[in-house]
């Protein structure tokens, strides 16, 4: 029995011995039950303890029972077999890496998991081989579990993480429409201080704005980034910040997020990212000019439009679409202000001096028809032929852009700043798309039909027909139209006689006849069929058809029919008989009628496009209040310069006006009070003027104002608030960034409510806890 206690006492000695060993190759020892050893509680076996230290230096426990009560001589009273297997970590470590070279990733993904529990982290080389390997599948299941990898790495073992594998995953993840993770290996790596250079991140987040929750994640990291920047915080001078300033966002940077942040409405924020260059110094380009100043219209800041003016016309370089872009804003500008007569000197301007170019270019034309006629030759320089489709085009393709050694070969990013501009041209080709109140022909700029309805419906609803007649006169004669029918003139009084604006109509008709335009015969037989269709204007039929005989306007057959109808219908016999003996001495075959009905459908329907344009505008639109783009300008300007308290005052002034603030308005307040510092307070009495408007008007909730009161409330510390905005938010299917949110959490909150409740505390303390700890829930910190 002795000797049988001793040989179990040396078979466990055994088990320790190799579970202790750091061998280079798995290793099997002897069998004491039915299963590997898992540590596992039996009733067959006798508790004992094998310990090993793995590479990391935890200590680890093999638990075993055994059975040592009936040993034989010939080890015959052993029960049961139990395996102890040890696998060895490079082993492992050479099992991911083949499983990735093979696309074996289920396989890579268990040998990894083996690998965190027996051994931790895998060394760096492994690590990199896996985060690329799934990153370059493209594939949203494994780049979301080449996410987790570096995420456990970073918590665990941040120092095995290399900068160029994750600015790879972080660019895979933005071109699978992953920004929100995108964005978080970005920020992991500044945290690192492994700092992307902006070549690179430029064209991480050229990808994320292709998106409207990428574009505005986008925006969030150039702030971010920028921060780091301000007020020359970074000395260029110093050797150890050149990797750094290396990652300094650049004007190509900027132009990407603002046209993005354009593009899908987030104007407030590209703002802010506009009062950022100057504090980075950063000079906008000529580029920039045209973004700043399609921001500026968006926010309803002309005054900085008109500054932008004079470097527009100065600047060299500008496209002609990029002119087309002001001007529109411009337009755009004074039409919400109500300023139609600066609107009215753009359009008399565009139109005189594109009849000045018209003649330049007919007399240029003239030249070189005599030119050719005569057969002389003018010298000119051959040049070659540009290939567009030459060897240099910068669009990188998928293989060049997913494949990880090429990306590796490139040191400099070159490719990935090709990619970048190339993404902005894509970006500003759809902002180009959004302008529609100026056209260009032949470089020649015109205001729109759609510029012509809104001018003449501001007019009309101002009820300034004199002021529209004014200008409908000045345009006539600097416009040239093919025929007098499908003048834009004859186009608004067709479009008001749609509408049922007869009085209007009739007034610029004499409005037309006093200023010497010659309008023709189908709007006096328009204006006349729609009087006797309403049945009581035979006044205004009987002025206008005296108009129209001293004007020696011919009416059609079917126009003498309906006053004939008309006069019959009112019991006006004698009116009746006289327009039937004017209609037979006048002759009109039926021929002729016919010609002349074809003659008026074929301009209505080539000619009559600022009438459809006209008629859909006042049909579709609402009545603007110019007064509310006034106030936010008043608001926004004491916001600015931090007068709070004035800003206040004009919010009062506002409403007692009668004017509703809207959501540009809460949010100059909200950033107001953000920059202020402190004044968390007066953010939570904004919160509840936001929620009774909302209920007693149609007032809209955009993203920017959600997520600006969302920060100031975590930032404070006011979460019952916080929650509110966030029930908000996630009803609306609104996107939120909870990367920021937990770490501002982290950053001043981080001892918040760690302790036991206390036993005695008000309804209100105990919400605000509660609260508190639900957001802290939400982040996932709990």
């Amino acid at each position: 029995m002795g000797f049988c206690n001793k040989l179990g006492l040396r078979q466990m000695l055994r088990v320790g011995r190799i579970c202790s060993r750091s061998s280079t190759r798995a290793v099997s020892s002897f069998l004491v039950g039915p299963r590997h050893l898992t540590g596992h509680e039996s009733p067959h076996f006798l508790g004992s303890k094998c310990c090993w230290t793995n590479r990391t230096g935890a200590i680890g426990f093999l638990n075993t029972k055994l059975n040592i009560g009936s040993y034989g001589p010939c080890l015959s009273t052993l029960t049961e077999t139990i395996l102890v297997q040890a696998h060895d970590p490079s082993l492992l470590a050479l099992e991911i890496e083949n499983a990735i070279d093979q696309q074996r990733f289920d396989d890579a993904w268990r040998a990894y998991e083996k690998h965190i529990h027996m051994d931790g982290v895998p060394r760096k080389s492994v690590l990199s081989k896996l985060i690329t390997g799934f990153a370059e599948t493209c594939d949203a299941h494994w780049l979301n579990q080449s996410y987790n990898v570096v995420n456990h790495a970073f918590e665990e073992k941040s120092k095995l993480l290399e900068k160029e594998p994750l600015i790879f995953l972080s660019l895979a993840l933005a071109r699978s429409s992953l920004p929100n993770l995108s964005i978080n290996v970005v920020r992991k790596l500044i945290k690192m201080e492994a700092y992307p250079p902006v070549a690179a991140w430029s064209a991480i987040i050229a990808h994320m704005c292709q998106t409207a929750t990428g574009a505005f994640l986008a925006a969030d990291m150039v702030m971010e980034i920028g921060y780091l920047f301000q007020n020359n915080r970074v000395d260029p001078r110093k050797k150890s910040n050149r990797p750094l300033l290396l990652m300094k966002p650049n004007s190509l940077t900027f132009n990407i997020i603002l046209t993005a942040s354009l593009l899908f409405g987030t104007t407030k924020k590209a703002e802010q990212l506009l009062e950022l260059m100057p504090r980075i110094g950063l000079k906008p380009d000529v580029s920039s000019l045209i973004v700043m100043a399609r921001i500026y219209e968006q926010n309803g800041h002309r005054d900085e439009i008109q500054k932008l003016r004079r470097h527009v016309n100065e600047a060299c370089g500008l496209s002609e679409s990029e002119l087309r872009q002001f001007y529109d804003c411009l337009l755009s500008c004074h039409l919400k202000f109500g300023d139609l007569d600066s609107a009215v000197d753009m359009i008399l301007d565009m139109l005189k001096k594109g009849k000045n170019t018209k003649r330049s270019l007919e007399a240029a034309k003239a030249v070189l028809e005599a030119v050719e006629n005569n057969k002389i030759y003018l010298p000119y320089e051959k040049t070659k032929p540009v290939n567009s489709g030459s060897s240099n085009k910068s669009v990188c393709t998928d293989s060049q852009m997913l494949n990880y050694i090429s990306f590796f070969k490139d040191k400099s990013f070159a490719r990935l700043e090709l990619d970048a501009r190339e993404l902005l041209k894509l970006l500003s080709g759809k902002l180009q798309e959004q302008v529609g109140l100026v056209k260009s022909e032949y470089g020649i700029l015109y205001p729109t039909e759609t510029m012509y309805a809104k001018l003449v419906k501001a007019f009309l609803e101002a009820d300034k027909i004199s002021a529209l007649a004014s200008f409908l006169v000045k345009a006539s004669k600097e416009d040239s139209p093919v025929s007098v029918e499908s003048s834009f003139v004859v186009q608004v009084i067709n479009a008001c006689i749609s509408l049922g604006w007869l009085e209007q109509a009739h007034d610029l008709l004499d409005e037309m006849r006093f200023s010497g335009i010659r309008v023709g015969s189908t709007i006096y037989s328009s204006l006349l069929k729609a009087y006797c269709k309403e049945g009581h204007h035979e006044d205004d039929i009987a002025a206008l058809l005296k108009d129209a005989q001293q004007a020696g306007i011919q009416l059609d057959p079917s126009c003498y029919e309906d006053l004939i109808q008309s006069r019959a219908h009112h019991n006006n016999t004698t009116g009746a008989l006289n327009l039937f003996k004017e209609l037979k001495s006048l002759n009109i075959l039926k021929a002729g009628q016919n010609e002349f009905e074809m003659l008026v459908q074929g301009c209505n329907n080539n000619g009559a496009a600022l009438t459809t344009k006209l008629v859909e505008e006042v049909r579709s639109g609402h009545p603007v209040n110019h007064a509310i783009h006034d106030w936010n300008n008043v608001i926004h300007f004491f916001c600015k310069k931090r007068l709070m308290h004035d800003a206040h005052k004009a919010l009062g002034k506002m409403k007692a006006l009668g004017h509703t603030p809207n959501a540009q308005t809460f949010h100059s307040l909200v950033t107001g009070y953000a920059a202020v510092g402190g004044k968390y307070v007066e953010v939570t009495d904004l919160w509840g003027e936001m929620k009774v408007l909302a209920t007693s008007s149609s007032m809209n909730f955009d993203q920017e104002l959600l997520d600006s009161l969302l920060y100031c409330f975590v930032r404070g510390g006011f979460f019952l608030r916080a929650m509110e905005v966030i029930e908000m938010m996630e009803k609306g299917k609104i996107f939120i960034d909870k990367y920021k949110y937990k770490s501002l959490w982290l950053k001043y909150h981080r001892t918040l409510y760690k302790g036991k409740a206390p036993k005695v505390q008000t309804e209100a303390q105990l919400k605000r806890r509660e609260a508190a700890l639900h957001f802290k829930r939400w982040i996932g910190l709990t």
